[in-house]
């Protein structure tokens, strides 16, 4: 008793839980489909389902009881026919007839006429209108009506598969086109036996018997069954009681697959048959279509009624909390909640609407104060931001100048020569963009020409020892990325890769696009990084921040490498590839959804 309550206790609950995340509206529907529609539903089912399979098993029952007269039928006439077989096959003066040898077709002639008035052949087939004919590979006989040599149908369809089945005797159905018997084509259920008892001689005897196909068509006709009867073999009609089997047209394919209620399998004489009977309608259904306007009213009227009634009661509990609802959502689409504007009434869903808007009003007051104060606390932050990337821009500074000064310097003590203008003008146009920090956005095209200067520096100093050469896909051209960025791994690759090598090198610079990035590619044939410096690399890019920076004693590649990935809000993606002695290639890959396109009119698009 105490775990019965507990489940009933635990059903209510959860019962309650689930209609509590309903609304009004919905509850009244629930109490309209559970208290009203689904009994009736499930009663009208049940009942109606009783009555149905009752109709189905009489039917059933039926469709059985024609099945077996149909199979009785058949197996009668096919065992009148084999009983006739057994005679022919026991006899031995058809045995001696066949067998003979004749000297002529006269001596066949006499001894055929001798034979059928002293064997009563003809009067031993009685009233039976079945087609006898004796086949004998003996070539003194003359072919005729009861009689035929087998060499005339060893080529034809029935004694072909009647030979490779390897039986005594088989039923074998098929449409005769051969015309040895019968001038039209016609539908042949043949009784096939071989007349084997007598195996002294040598000679080979066949015996078919056809049964009366129009005889067998009458019959099942005559029955005057109410179900359409299909009685098929490998797919195809042999006989029915309800289509047109006419004896001349060719064996039909079933096609009423899909109507087919009732089947049954049985086999005469080795032929598999199929007796299909097809579906009808019955009384029941009849009965509900004669009836269906009346069964229709009382449904509508079972239905409707309830249904007006739910629906009104409903619209008074529920229309102003709808209202009430509206204003939520719209409150939740705008940046400040909307008031109720008529919150009459003195019922408990007017005391909630005043509720609402009082505390509508007093979120709007504070939504107000806190988008303020948050305003304020975002232009701090980029304030900061600006000033910690004039903090780095003050680190690259000297760095890339002191580099280039000492480069000329060192050409020019080595080699006492002054020719060094174009140098300078280089120097110049490095220096001037050190200097000019109003804005840390430039074009890859100008950020190429910072890299062209500061290569040809390179050059200027190394002398043969360097070579390089720049690649840029015009469609590059006009990304906007930060300045001094792609410069900086230049200079990376020139004084770690380059300089330290002793032998002459290449440094390679591309730009391009790749599956939607804009791809910066800067590779050397210097003297390579070891695998462990590689890995503290990579694994130093991706955590960057400006306090680690600030720690570090060289900050080249890692100032570069943080400005990329701010300015592409933190997408950029960084490959280091090195091998010792060979060289090193690095790779910055940035979305170009994430980066401005300067037009060729100066505007600049996202």
């Amino acid at each position: 008793m105490g775990r019965r309550k507990e489940i009933l206790k635990r059903m209510d609950s959860f019962l309650q839980t689930r209609l509590e995340k309903l609304n009004l509206k919905r509850k009244m529907l629930v109490l309209y489909l559970g208290c009203v529609l689904m009994p009736l539903v499930i009663t009208d089912t049940f009942v109606f389902g009783i009555v149905i399979r009752s109709e189905q098993g009489n039917e059933r029952h039926k469709m059985q009881n024609v099945v077996s007269a149909v199979k009785y039928s058949l197996k009668t006439e096919t065992e009148r026919a084999a009983a006739l077989a057994k005679s022919i096959y026991l006899n031995r003066y058809i045995n001696e007839f066949l067998t003979r040898t004749y000297d002529s077709d006269l001596e066949f002639y006499n001894a055929y006429l001798e034979f059928m008035k002293d064997t009563l052949f003809e009067s031993s087939l009685g009233s039976e209108q079945m087609k006898v004919v004796m086949y004998s590979d003996n070539p003194t006989i003359v072919s005729g009506s009861e009689f035929q040599k087998l060499e005339r149908v060893e080529d034809t369809e029935w004694y072909q598969e009647f030979r490779d089945s390897g039986q005594e005797m088989m039923m074998y159905c098929y449409y005769d086109t051969s015309g040895l018997l019968e001038a039209t084509p016609s539908r042949k259920i043949s009784l096939i036996r071989k007349l084997n008892l007598y195996q002294r001689d040598s000679c080979e005897k066949v015996l078919k018997i056809d049964l009366d196909y129009s005889g067998l068509t009458r019959n099942l006709v005559n029955m005057n069954y109410e179900f359409p009867i299909y009685v098929c073999e490998n797919g195809s009609v042999l006989l029915s009681n309800k289509s047109d089997q006419g004896v001349l047209k060719p064996f039909e394919p079933f096609v009423y697959r899909q109507l087919t209620e009732y089947t049954y399998d049985f086999q005469i004489y080795g032929q598999e048959l199929e007796v299909c009977v097809l579906r009808v309608n019955n009384g029941l259904v009849e009965y509900i279509q004669r009836n269906l306007p009346l069964l229709f009213l009382l449904v509508c009227i079972n239905i409707l009624l309830p249904w007006i009634l739910v629906r009104n009661i409903n619209r008074s509990l529920t229309y102003r909390i709808q209202r009430l609802g509206e204003v939520f959502a719209k409150g939740c689409e705008s940046e400040e909640l909307s008031m109720v504007e008529d919150a009459t009434g003195n019922d408990e869903i007017s005391v909630l609407m005043r509720n609402y808007n009082w505390m509508a009003a007093r979120q709007n007051e504070l939504v107000q104060t806190v988008y303020k104060e948050k305003l304020k606390e975002r232009e701090t932050d980029i304030a900061r931001q600006n000033a910690e990337l004039l903090a780095l821009h003050s680190q690259i500074n000297p760095h890339f100048l002191f580099n280039a000064l000492e480069s000329i310097r060192m050409h020019s003590f080595l080699k006492k020569e002054y020719e060094t203008a174009h140098m300078v003008e280089m120097l110049a146009v490095m220096e001037r963009q050190n200097v000019d920090w109003g804005n840390d956005d430039v074009t890859v095209r100008e950020e190429v020409g910072f890299v062209q200067a500061y290569l040809e520096l390179q050059k200027y100093r190394f002398g043969d020892r360097m070579s390089f050469r720049i690649e840029v896909e015009d469609s590059c051209r006009m990304y906007l990325i930060p300045k001094l960025s792609l410069v900086t791994f230049v200079e990376n690759a020139c004084v770690h890769g380059i300089e330290s090598k002793p032998a002459p090198g290449w440094v390679f610079v591309r730009v391009f696009l790749h599956q939607g990035d804009l791809c910066l590619e800067v590779e050397d044939t210097g003297v390579g990084i070891a695998e462990e410096m590689l890995e503290q690399m990579r694994k130093a890019v991706e955590d960057l921040s400006i306090e680690k920076i600030l720690q570090m004693e060289h900050i080249g590649i890692s100032n570069a490498c943080l400005r990329l990935k701010m300015k592409s809000q933190n997408t950029a993606r960084f490959l280091f590839e090195s091998e010792q002695g060979v060289g090193s290639c690095v790779t910055v890959r940035i979305p170009v959804e994430k980066l401005k396109k300067l037009e060729r009119s100066g505007k600049k698009s996202t």
